[in-house]
């Protein structure tokens, strides 16, 4: 789940749903890929499980009251979850929601420091208004979710644990379930019921901005890990302690495949085998229904080109009916308007699919709303199928006890501010630090390092809470933090700071490595800059950090010894920085007990060693920063670093010097880039996303689409050139998408532009867009209508749009997986040929 930054880019095929900005609208790539259902073998393939708890006929019987009681109107409420920016208490009573949540980013009162006071006032208020019955209604207590994805992310002063490929290194399954205990209880002391975790995706390629997220590229340790966490949010099933106090309902997302997109883009398409799904991306899953996890929620992404929103197979037939989760599936934030033929206010086909829930953030879902119950009342959505979602809904929370539970500041617990960063809590999350840490490198033994030393702390995640938080840390894209807004917690400086002036040494804390005083040795804390989904993703896995590298090579010329600590959310190619340092350690994203990493880099006051190196790497190590997926037992001889591999303080190990070849071609933009020159060129491909949101891939020389044809015309030799008409019945959208990004960069520095020759022989009859698209909220568009109404009708002529506007309008470049799209809702009747990538262009358009 997530909140939406809304560039006005493709990030979401209008169908409805309108954005603020530019006139833009929120629209989606077009999927290129596979056709739904490829590979398709049989339910019989998966196991049939039996979920953790069992059904309870008096909890049955309550349900068939419920539902003979509540109108279609009240069903269909249960179904929508608003967002609390854009839903009061009083909405909700009107129009009887089921859910609510908080985004990343969303706060009551839209105060980031809102007290734990303010969090239970308005869980209270959403929960009164849905137990009011005096319109009649029947009273059905609302359910809050929050992204409690590394501890209770969203409020000030929560402890917050490593992000789960720090988890994954620890190898301790146990540990899990304190942390999921921890996190349901200071998620209670807020007033709130469920939480959307654990991300049980397994990674395949480390490209993905969600990487870590993950656990493992190993599916076995995603499944040894899922229903250990599931079991410490909600409680053992069959014990005393399940659904008790300070435990909250729990979800496995995304289902499913979310971390096996082609070439790790996010929401991308995930093109393999459905033995291949089985046998790698469901393995959380059957651990964490058979420890009864209560909710799924559904993927972004697509299996085979086939949108998991709108998967009737794997949400029904596999999910529900083979592994026998009766819990309810969520969708994620808007994700069922990408179901082609849906909108954002609109989408039967996803509800007839499975989805029980739709997760509707915007204001839109008042309308939502209104098309569900009309398509429950026409038939669209069949009787017995709006019931089954309901009675899903009902059971997790009858379940769960929220009929009983009363309102939220009445419960045991709650607004307790002594639970939201409890010493004990975050002890759990020291503990977890320690035991995640990796070591690559230790040449001399020079870790652990004594405690009595002049020790210069240098690089800029020394002291940066924000930093080694990373993304989903108060914010979003855990961006625009400061070290005070996390109280309570202990930077990697500060936790060194205090071990070592205990024991008589002094800690220098130099941002940039100047110093007053040589030290004995330097700690270089470097590392990736938080972010979140979409923005996360990269084009290879370079880490591009020139600066730290200059800082670890000039420390070493001064004959300073050099440990580097590295903060990432995935592996990343740093032979340059593991060459320049003595000792090199991967810590991950350890959150706010940055104490831990002092708990084992320094040896105690005596000297002694109290915590060793515990973990191991669970994703192979890169041997350069080239696009290749490396995994246990596919190109592992591309591994720098194998799966598994992590020095400790009993192994002598001298590593010698890495290769600093990155294996990548630098382009300088010299040459054009052909996009389409008579055909689409690899590795794009003409695609159209029509006034319906169907996504098709054009391979004949005519396709008539819902307001939109495209066909094959001559200019200079036979079909060298694409004629695009749109009817003026919806925005549509034409354009050269690839399922891997194509680095832009060198265009970009060489004065680069768009190119491309048209011939207008119908003026628009409404706003004209270009585009270039790098993903999900990632990209820019540029507004032509005035061009192609200038063109004179019938005549050919080339526009050139300055790469420069583009990237300041958003578009990463160095990322860009369609460098063309044209978007219009009006009537268009257009020709285009030759389009290209040029440098040193004189552009015709320009940025403003």
């Amino acid at each position: 789940m997530k909140k939406r930054i809304l560039l006005g880019v493709i990030s979401a095929l209008v169908a409805g749903a309108g954005l603020s900005g530019c006139g833009e609208e929120n629209m989606t790539a077009p999927k290129v890929g596979h056709s739904a259902g490829d590979d398709r073998e049989s339910v019989a393939a998966w196991p049939a499980l039996t979920p953790g708890i069992p059904q309870d006929p008096a909890i049955e019987a309550r349900i068939d009251d419920l539902l003979e009681r509540m109108s279609v109107e009240e069903k269909v409420g249960q179904m929508i979850q608003a967002e609390i920016k854009s839903v009061t208490p009083e909405e909700a009573r009107a129009y009887h929601l089921g859910a609510i949540l908080n985004g990343g980013g969303a706060f009551p009162n839209n105060d980031k420091h809102a007290s734990v006071a303010d969090w239970v006032a308005l869980a209270d208020a959403f929960y009164h208004a849905s137990m009011d019955t005096s319109d009649g209604g029947v009273a059905i207590p609302i359910i809050w979710g929050t992204d409690a994805v590394h501890g209770h992310n969203n409020v000030i002063g929560a402890t917050l644990f490593p992000h789960n490929i720090g988890l994954g290194a620890t190898q301790n399954p146990e540990l899990m379930r304190q942390i999921g205990a921890v996190t349901a209880a200071e998620v209670s002391a807020t007033g709130i019921d469920w939480v959307f975790a654990p991300t049980l995706a397994v990674t395949r390629d480390d490209r993905w901005g969600r990487s870590y997220e993950s656990y493992s590229e190993d599916p076995q340790i995603v499944r040894s890990y899922s229903g250990r966490l599931v079991e410490g949010l909600q409680g053992s099933p069959g014990s005393d302690g399940l659904f008790a106090p300070k435990r909250v309902v729990s979800t496995a997302k995304h289902f499913i495949a979310d971390g096996g997109t082609e070439n790790g883009i996010d929401r991308g398409d995930a093109i393999m085998s459905e033995a291949e799904l089985i046998e790698v991306h469901a393995q959380g899953y059957f651990s964490a229904i058979e420890s009864g996890v209560q909710t799924v929620m559904a993927s972004f992404s697509s299996w085979n080109g086939e949108k998991l929103h709108g998967h009737k197979y794997l949400l029904t037939d596999v999910l529900k009916e083979r592994l026998g989760f009766d819990g309810f599936v969520v969708g994620d934030w808007a994700g069922h308007q990408f179901v082609n033929g849906c909108s954002n206010v609109s989408c039967p086909q996803a509800v007839n699919a499975g989805l029980d829930m739709f997760m509707a953030p915007d204001p839109s879902w008042k309308t939502l709303y209104a098309n569900t119950v009309a398509q429950a009342k026409s038939g669209d959505i069949s009787p017995q199928r709006l019931d089954d979602a309901v009675r899903r809904i009902l059971r997790v929370k009858l379940r769960a006890g929220l009929f009983d539970a009363g309102a939220p500041s009445t419960r045991a617990y709650a607004a307790d501010e002594s639970l939201i960063g409890a010493p004990a809590h975050r002890a759990v999350a020291r503990q977890a630090v320690r035991e995640s840490l990796v070591l690559l490198k230790n040449n001399h033994g020079l870790l652990p390092l004594a405690r009595n030393q002049r020790i210069l702390v240098a690089g800029d995640g020394a002291d940066n809470i924000g930093k080694q938080s990373g993304g989903w840390s108060i914010t979003w894209q855990g961006t625009g933090n400061e070290n005070a807004d996390f109280p309570g917690a202990t930077s990697i400086y500060a936790g060194i700071a205090e071990a070592v002036s205990g024991a008589g040494g002094v800690a220098e804390l130099s941002v940039d490595g100047r110093y007053r005083q040589k030290p004995d040795v330097a700690i270089v804390v470097f590392g990736e800059d938080p972010y979140a989904e979409m923005q996360g993703d990269v084009s290879n896995l370079d880490y591009p950090g020139d600066a730290d590298l200059a800082l670890m090579q000039r420390l070493k010329a001064e004959g300073i010894p050099v440990v580097s600590l590295f903060i990432t959310g995935r592996p990343l190619w740093v032979n340059p920085e593991i060459n320049a340092s003595d000792a090199f350690a991967v810590i991950w994203q350890p959150g706010t007990e940055g104490g831990g990493v002092a708990d084992v880099i320094l040896r105690d006051d005596k000297g002694a060693v109290n915590h060793d190196f515990k973990g191991k790497l669970t994703f192979s190590w890169p041997n350069d920063a080239q696009p290749v997926v490396r995994n246990r037992g596919e190109n592992t001889e591309l591994a720098q670093f194998q799966y598994g591999y992590g020095l400790d303080y009993g192994q002598s190990v001298q590593l010698a010097a890495l290769p600093e070849n990155s294996g990548l071609a630098v382009s300088h933009g010299d040459e054009a880039l052909a996009v389409f020159n008579g055909r689409a060129l690899d590795p794009w491909r003409l695609q159209v996303t029509d006034a319906g949101n169907n996504q098709t891939v054009i391979a004949s020389s005519v396709s008539r689409l819902q307001g939109i044809s495209v066909q094959s015309v001559d200019r200079n030799v036979q079909e060298d050139s694409r004629r695009l008409q749109w009817s003026g019945e919806g925005s549509a959208v034409a354009g050269f998408f690839a399922n891997s990004r194509t680095d832009l960069t060198g265009y970009l520095q060489n004065q680069g532009a768009l190119v491309f020759d048209v011939k207008v022989d119908g003026a628009p009859s409404d706003a004209v867009n270009l585009g270039v698209f790098c993903g999900q909220d990632c990209g820019a568009e540029q507004p032509i209508t005035d061009v192609l109404k200038g063109a004179v009708p019938g005549e050919w002529r080339t526009v050139s749009v300055d790469l420069q506007c583009l990237a300041n309008g958003g578009a990463k470049m160095d990322m860009v997986l369609s460098p063309f799209y044209v978007r219009t809702a009006g009537a268009l009747d257009m020709t285009v040929h030759n389009v290209r990538i040029a440098s040193q262009a004189s552009a015709d358009i320009h940025c403003g």
